[in-house]
């Protein structure tokens, strides 16, 4: 199901900012994943300026994907993953993700970082996420993750040769 709307004006940190939104949900299988991100990288490409963080954020959104996928929904076909895309005029993208699971317990979660952990071959995803985002919170027990990344086109400008 795919649902676009038209700009529109939202209240976003005391600012009325446009937006055009791209609400879609994916079933609960590893195998959609990769088209259904091709998908929403189009629509993100097709509403804001190319800025090099591109690629951050479809591997950001590959990771929240896998997640929800596995362990939300448990790879099970009668549950679903819903996601809704938000680009604004400035730049920025916001991109919330729900699963149908039973949520998770942030502080149990192991630091990828630490030594006895590298190796592991799972558990990176969420540590990815943050670092390739510039925000990623967690509401409803876990069941909802919600991403932004903003604009660096400025800072993209900036840098270009004249």
């Amino acid at each position: 199901m795919t649902h676009t709307q038209s700009l529109s004006s939202l209240s976003r940190n005391g600012h009325s900012v446009p937006f055009v939104e791209l609400r879609q949900s994916l079933p609960s299988e590893i195998a959609a994943i990769s088209h259904f991100v091709d998908q929403v990288m189009r629509f993100i490409v097709n509403f804001r300026s190319v800025d090099g963080s591109e690629s951050e954020i479809e591997m950001a959104l590959y990771e929240v994907l896998t997640n929800a996928v596995i362990h939300g929904n448990a790879e099970s076909s009668r549950k679903r993953v819903y996601v809704t895309c938000r680009c604004y005029t400035d730049g920025e993208v916001a991109i919330a993700v729900r699963d149908e699971g039973r949520g998770f317990d942030r502080s149990i979660l192991p630091d990828p970082t630490l030594q006895k952990n590298l190796l592991l071959t799972h558990g990176r995803g969420i540590y990815l996420m943050k670092t390739l985002m510039d925000e990623v919170c967690f509401e409803e027990g876990g069941t909802v993750v919600m991403m932004r990344k903003r604009s660096n086109a400025s800072s993209v400008q900036a840098r270009k040769p004249r």
